[in-house]
């Protein structure tokens, strides 16, 4: 294993040694101990409770209702199916607007839900949506915007509900990066009409897989617990549909065990942020994007921006070239949802530019921070990162020979 890299050829995609032996992914991958794990999936079998709302799915509700600081917290098999029950519990039609610079599942989910989605752009040094990118496309005939709260930061939730309050457009959020996240001095859990977090295994609290739907609305509570469909869950309501997106009691077990560890895994995030933040700081063209719009992060990714013309190299050379040294670097999101299908082929979308979306689908990358990273593996790649840009002429004109 080697990390200093004094001349091109040390680099593993010019046939040298590769910083790290193992590859070292993007995401948070948290997990409890085995011994905590084995306790916990023991009891479920004694109690033979497998599914269908079960006591642990039970306890996880009251406590994340209680982390994010709202009447209900609705447990869900993924966060992509909150989204899709999130429409249909709100009694959607027509057209939802969406930030194009998102998860392709966020646009998706309201397709699923029967919804046409108009795109909107970001703003250049946030990359969430806010007033002014939303305002062009909210016309008389959007019903309902659906915001992205981005990198453990958020959108600015409350100019979005003043303004679509003004319009009388619904307003709920895509919170799956958003868990334990605050802005001003309340967690993400209770804006707008409704609010989904992801508990996937990438996510600051992980259950291996899965979601949660958050609601001060009790009745909106209702309606999606029977669409949901876990028998004696709550009050029996008319829905227009039901389905099946029941949350296991293992995946529960998971996600309590990560919530008892979350502040552990915050504090970590928040050193490797650091250690990132001023390892990279002194290199020219390289630009790490803190997580905006909150007073409290959980710090679930490192974004960085890459200026080809100032760093050396673009930022595709530049993951292939940690992705050969066995560093996973990401990147998020690429291209915008409106450039991928079916929503590419629409014709409203095929003259559609979104100058930010574009432009940050081209230049960011995420880089690995989480359970499986330490202060020194982020320390070898800062080391690697400054090397590449010092290297860059010679890399480029290397790779290109």
């Amino acid at each position: 294993m080697s990390t200093l890299k004094r001349v091109p050829t040390d680099f593993a995609v010019l046939g040298g040694t590769p910083a790290f032996d193992h590859p070292l992914p993007v995401g948070q991958l948290y997990f409890p101990s085995w011994e905590r794990y084995e306790e916990a999936m023991r009891g479920i079998f004694e109690r033979g409770w497998f599914t269908n709302h079960g006591p642990l799915a039970q306890e996880l509700e009251r406590r994340f209702a209680e982390l994010a600081d709202v009447r209900n917290a609705i447990t869900v098999t993924n966060a992509t199916l909150g989204l899709v029950m999130g429409a249909k519990a709100l009694g959607l039609t027509g057209r939802v607007v969406v930030p194009s610079f998102t998860f392709v599942a966020t646009a998706q989910a309201m397709t699923w839900a029967g919804l046409e989605v108009v795109f909107a752009d970001v703003d250049r040094e946030t990359h969430q949506l806010t007033p002014a990118t939303l305002a062009p496309v909210l016309d008389d005939d959007v019903s309902a915007v659906l915001a992205v709260n981005l990198w453990g930061g958020t959108c600015g939730p409350d100019a979005l509900e003043e303004l679509c309050a003004e319009r009388g457009v619904t307003l709920f959020f895509d919170s799956a990066h958003g868990t334990g996240v605050s802005v001003g001095g309340r967690p993400l859990g209770g804006r707008g009409a409704l609010e989904v977090f992801s508990f996937h295994a990438t996510k600051t609290l992980s259950a291996t897989e899965g979601g949660c739907v958050c609601t001060d609305d009790d009745e909106l509570a209702s309606r999606l617990r029977n669409i949901r469909s876990s028998y004696g869950a709550g009050a029996p309501v008319a829905v227009e549909v039901t389905g099946n997106g029941r949350f296991s009691e293992a995946q529960a077990a998971i996600a309590l065990l990560n919530l008892d560890d979350l502040p552990a895994n915050v504090a970590n995030n928040a050193r490797l942020h650091t250690a990132y933040t001023e390892g990279l700081a002194g290199i020219d063209g390289i630009r790490v994007v803190a997580p905006t719009g909150a007073d409290e992060s959980t710090y679930p990714y490192l974004v960085a921006e890459v200026d080809e013309t100032t760093f050396g190299m673009s930022r595709d050379a530049l993951v292939g070239l940690l992705a050969a040294e066995n560093v996973i670097a990401r990147r998020y999101f690429r291209p915008g949802v409106h450039r991928l299908p079916p929503y590419r082929d629409d014709p409203r979308n095929v003259a559609l530019h979104l100058p930010t979306t574009e432009h940050l689908a081209r230049t960011l990358v995420q880089l690995p921070i989480g359970a499986l990273v330490d202060l020194g593996s982020v320390e070898r790649i800062c080391t690697l990162v400054g090397a590449a840009h010092r290297l860059s002429g010679h890399l480029v004109a290397r790779e290109a020979a």
